[in-house]
């Protein structure tokens, strides 16, 4: 059985969908074999609870199961939860986990695990929204768990999946000691997925085994998983032409794809990652300087080439963004003005708002920054693209990461490159970006942009207090069209991410997670 996304209300799913569920590959999976695959960065610790992004997430995956897992079209499927069901109310989702699912120290997943997990993420975890309806979670049994809500929250599904709500034992964390912290989020790690850890050395490899007694009957297929850690986009794709390496995920380096396509060993795919749901964008800063003026911005985004960036810049790697919610999201308006470059537009609005050009040809200055050096080119192209409407930009560089999230987050700037993850619901990854409740000085990827509309902000709670699929697209409809006029950011592209896979390779992840799901049915052809 199927199910269609987010219609949650009283639905129970068999496991039968879940053994049935991506079975992609013409040849027979076969066990055994290890693969050698590559990760870009080294995570500070393996424990997706207490941790956001990918670096962590990836193999947090492996290593700790959660209680629900998507495939491509966005539809749930059980994973240690076997079933569940959602109050007619909409305020208690009962899960029904599986009976036979242990840690890998052989101590059983029960219920209590899910409430301390729950909890710990709650209170540890950057992305508040994700359970901050949850009042509590009852627990009638070992292995019923019932999460008692304060209102319909339709993110909880997309919250309890892949890396977000990993299923961490409390009788290794529930020591007393802080979990963000712990001694066995990077050595000897106790998990619940498809993978144990042998030997993690940062900046090197990351090598995972495959566990015996994962619940999955069957599954993985591998027997073992050797994540290389390597940061050079060209030393990766050397190696997975040559077969040293036969996968990478999360590759977005235009010029490293366009070779890789011509490989006649490798399979180059974008299809997943919308969940991740990366915006690459120009947020300005809407409280002070020329940019509070919603006329400048406007001009701005019709000055910007988005075609000459995609096909340019990004070889034609990349997708539109028109708005903040991601194009693989069911919520996307495609409607939303997309702000064609159209220069005599631009002048004429700077015009009309007062802005004139001096004997030099320029209105005003402002500045641009970027924080990373994959992001640089498209800080530059602002420059001499800016110029032909009258706006002087210089390009600013912080010395490194840490740098530039301090100056963006103490709303020192007029407008910067950013590159921001949705996380699966708006919910979760976007609400963040424009609430007026979340403007908070110091705090990197919150409301930077200090942008607030009462409207957009109510949008964004009645969005996120229902389940009627039909209802969240209506009221995120009218989110994206009030942003699309008002403009705190302009949205460029999301960001091309691919998984390279060697065609010797069975079940690449195609899942709406790309790499950070679960690679438990991952297998070697030959």
């Amino acid at each position: 059985m199927r199910l269609k996304p987010y219609l949650l209300r009283s639905m129970i799913v068999s496991l039968a969908a879940l053994l049935g569920a991506g079975s992609v590959a013409a040849d027979e999976p076969k066990q055994g074999g290890t693969l050698v695959m590559a990760i870009q960065n080294t995570p500070r610790h393996l424990n997706p609870a207490v941790q956001s992004g990918t670096a962590t997430g990836v193999p947090g995956a492996q290593l700790f199961a959660a209680p629900l897992r998507y495939d491509e079209g966005w539809n749930p499927q059980p994973y240690l939860a076997k079933s569940w069901e959602v109050s007619d109310d909409g305020l208690s989702v009962t899960l029904n986990l599986v009976e036979n699912a242990t840690f890998h120290d052989g101590q059983p997943i029960t219920s209590e695990d899910v409430v301390f997990s729950i909890d710990t993420v709650k209170a540890n975890h950057p992305f508040k929204t994700m359970f901050a309806p949850v009042e509590k979670v009852d627990t009638p049994d070992a292995h019923t768990a019932i999460i008692r809500l304060s209102q319909p929250h339709p993110a909880l599904m997309l919250a309890m999946s892949s890396q977000l709500l990993p299923i961490i034992p409390k009788h290794v964390y529930g020591d007393g000691q802080d979990p963000k912290t712990h001694p066995q989020n990077s050595q000897d790690v106790v998990g619940s997925g498809p993978y144990k850890l042998t030997e993690f050395k940062r900046d090197q490899h990351i090598i995972l085994e495959r566990n015996e007694n994962y619940f999955m009957e069957g599954l993985p297929y591998l027997d073992k998983l050797v994540m290389r850690i390597v940061k050079d986009p060209a030393a990766r794709t050397i190696a997975l032409e040559s077969g040293e390496l036969m996968l990478s995920i999360f590759e977005e380096t235009p010029r490293d794809l366009a070779r890789m396509k011509k490989s006649p060993n490798l399979d180059v795919s974008s299809d997943g990652y919308s969940a991740i749901g990366s915006i690459v964008w120009l947020a300005f800063n809407t409280q002070n300087g020329k940019t509070a003026d919603k006329n400048v911005r406007q001009a701005i985004s019709y000055a910007i080439d988005r075609n000459f960036i995609l096909k340019a810049l990004m070889l034609g790697t990349a997708a539109e963004a028109k708005t903040g919610i991601h194009p693989g999201s069911p919520y996307y308006d495609d409607s939303a003005n997309g702000y064609e470059v159209d220069l005599d537009k631009a002048n004429q609005i700077l015009d009309d708002a007062g802005y004139a050009k001096s004997s030099d040809g320029m209105r005003f200055g402002l500045t641009v920054d970027y924080g990373w050096a994959e992001i640089k080119q498209f800080a530059e192209y602002m420059k001499p693209q800016l110029k032909k409407i009258g706006i002087n930009v210089t390009v600013r560089a912080s010395a490194d990461f840490p740098s530039w999230a301090k100056r963006i987050s103490n709303h020192d700037f007029d407008m910067t490159m950013d590159n921001v993850f949705n996380w699966g619901d708006p919910v979760i990854g976007v609400h963040r970006t424009y609430s007026s409740d979340n403007i908070k000085k110091g705090v990197i990827w919150s409301n930077t942009q200090q942008y607030s509309n009462p409207r957009v902000d109510e949008l964004m709670t009645l969005a996120g207090a229902t389940y009627d699929i039909e209802e969240r697209k209506k009221y995120y409809a009218e989110f994206q069209q009030i942003l699309s006029d008002e403009l705190p950011i302009y949205w460029l592209f999301a960001a091309p991410y691919h998984t390279v896979s060697n065609k010797k390779l069975g079940n690449p992840p195609m899942s709406i997670w790309g790499g950070s799901s679960p690679l438990d049915r991952l297998y070697l052809k030959d």
